[in-house]
Formats: structure tokens, sequence, C-alpha cells
């Protein structure tokens, strides 16, 4: 089965080349799409030299999850099996992408999200505000995605397999930070097996261009639009 790598790249200069390098051997593609980033991430990317890698470019910004689509449109081209979306700022382990990907190997699962919240260590060095955030979110994507067992739903370390992607019209789903929870819902809709796997972030006190207080306005409202989509007995 052939492996794509998606790698949304904005404002991640520092950490970019670093991310690609670290990439497994058993990544068939690397896609890195530089979301009309002021620090020109997409040259930097581009200073590698593997055959395996495809740089894209926007010429506007579209927002992490327009940038993710725009990857996984690529990936579907390249006649990718299974598609990795990590970002480009290197609180994602590659190392965990074996495992990230072994329930759709083993036939257990057709999307796969890293779930942060195993690891306490790893909570307590999340910053509180993230911590509090993701909290309510959580709790707000599961009652509308349906997906109760998914311990981390904005957790945006995943994997998907190309039958979910071509079932998908993927010019509907959000394309900024709604991205994530907007996808489980139109997963949720094709009636897609979704698991977590226990993977770690890591946080180096990194600034985040997430609002939360304007997330948290924003999330109920857009949520209940994607709820609104769900097919409820």
């Amino acid at each position: 089965m052939k492996i794509g790598v998606v790698i949304p790249a904005y404002k991640v200069l520092k950490q970019i080349q670093e991310m690609i390098l670290s990439l497994p051997s058993t990544v068939d593609h690397i896609i890195v799409v530089d979301d009309k980033c002021p620090q020109f991430s997409g040259r930097e990317a581009q200073k590698i030299n593997d055959q395996r890698l495809t740089v894209l470019y926007h010429q506007r910004n579209m927002g992490v999850g327009g940038a993710v689509i725009t990857g996984y449109k690529e990936a579907l081209k390249l006649g990718c099996d299974i598609i990795v979306k990590v970002d480009g700022d290197g609180q994602m382990d590659p190392l965990y992408i074996d495992k990230l990907i072994s329930p759709l190997f083993n036939d257990e699962a057709d999307y796969s999200k890293g779930n942060r919240f195993a690891d306490f260590g790893v909570l307590r060095s999340m910053p509180r505000v993230r911590l509090f955030g993701n909290s309510i979110l959580s709790f707000l994507i599961k009652i509308t995605s349906g997906y109760w067992s998914v311990m981390d739903p904005t957790n945006g370390y995943t994997v998907i397999r190309r039958e979910m992607l071509e079932r998908i019209d993927l010019n509907k789903i959000s394309k900024r930070y709604f991205f994530e929870s907007d996808m489980l819902m139109h997963l949720n809709i094709i009636n897609a097996v979704v698991v977590d796997v226990s993977i770690p972030s890591k946080y180096s006190g990194e600034e985040s261009s997430l609002s939360v207080g304007n997330t948290i306005a924003l999330f109920p409202f857009m949520l209940l639009k994607g709820f609104a989509r769900r097919d409820i007995p």
C-alpha cells in the first residue's frame, strides 16, 4: 500500500526541514502545502533533495484545513492508499506514524487520530489555556460527531484511507480550524470507523495562532450546522 504524508506549512520555517527529514522510509510521498506562508516555508522545504517530496503553494491563505484538503487531493492524484496528516511545527513525532497507521493496515479502522490525553505527563506539559479549550471543545465534538470513544477529537495527527476520502466531498469541509471536527462529522455520515491511538505531543512554549476565546465562541454554531447534516435515527 502506498503511503502519503501531507504537511500543511504556515510559519514553520525553523521546523519544516527537520520534520521532512525525520519521516520514515516507508513513506512513499511527502506533500508540503505552503499556505501563503509569510516565512516562505515551502521554499525552505524545497531545499531538501528527496524524490518523494512535492511542494505546493497557495496564492492566498486558506487556513490549515484548506492546506490539508489541497494535500489530500494531491495524494489521491499520486495514487496514495493511506494518507497521514502531520503538522510542520514538530509537535507530532513521526516515529509514531507506523503505530497510527496500524489500525488501518489491520482493517480495524478507516480513520485514526492521535490521542494526547492518555499520557498524564503530556497533559501537565500542555499549556493550560490549550488544555482548557481542548476539554470544552472535545466534549462538544463528541456530542455532535457521534464518536464518543474518540478522546481527543481536536487532534490533528491523523491517518485516513483513500476510499474514505473518495466518498467525502472535500470542497464542503471547513477550511480553517474547524477542519478536524468537520471531518469527523463527514466521516460519521458515511459510517467510517474511527479509532484513537495513544500518541503524545511535544510542547516547547511556542505560540499558537489559534485563539481559544474566538474558537469557543464560533465552534458551537459550526458544530450545530454539522450536527444538522447527520442522519440520526
